[in-house]
């Protein structure tokens, strides 16, 4: 079994749940057991700041939206860049956690790039592999890149963008191409 942990996986036009219409999921862990991972591009109304006022008691001042990381209920979790934080990690210069006091820490250095998620996405043992065999879903390897953009709106499109982009560099044996390829 191939692990997708550290890629995305992206809602193909084809996939029916509406829960994951145009969704992009970063992947935390795929394992034999099952899988588990965010979606990245699902903000919310709230704000970092109101919900950790109700969960730590105390105020953070930072002004940056919980996301939706998926349908299943769960506690405050966060995907981030402090290596010192770290309960997971996730790939290269990303790391996951959801421990009260590395969360504090994420939040408190609100300079550094973090994402906030409360629910989350999880699949059973072969459940995905299963969905993946149907077209339900695209994968790609994450980046730092896609995963802290700021425009939630166009992640989907982005993704699935560079996906046929390579998909069709590939196809036509292309090795090299301009970054902007209407100046030829």
């Amino acid at each position: 079994m191939n692990s997708l942990a550290g890629h995305f996986l992206i809602a193909s036009p084809f996939l029916g749940d509406g829960n994951f219409n145009k969704s992009v999921i970063l992947i935390i862990q795929h394992n034999e057991e099952g899988a588990f991972g965010l979606v990245l591009n699902r903000p919310t109304d709230h704000r970092v700041q109101d919900v950790w006022k109700m969960v730590a008691e105390e105020s953070c001042h930072t002004d940056a939206v919980v996301h939706c990381g998926g349908p299943v209920d769960g506690p405050l979790m966060a995907v981030h860049t402090q290596k010192s934080c770290s309960e997971h990690r996730i790939l290269r210069g990303v790391h996951f956690s959801a421990s009260k006091k590395h969360l504090c820490d994420v939040i408190q250095q609100s300079h550094k790039s973090f994402r906030i998620f409360r629910g989350y996405s999880g699949w059973t043992a072969s459940q995905l592999d299963v969905e993946l065999e149907q077209g339900a879903w695209l994968t790609h390897p994450a980046s730092l890149e896609h995963i802290f953009a700021c425009n939630d709106v166009d992640l989907w499109k982005n993704v699935t963008h560079k996906i046929g982009s390579e998909i069709v560099l590939q196809q036509l044996n292309i090795k090299r191409r301009p970054s902007d390829p209407s100046a030829n």
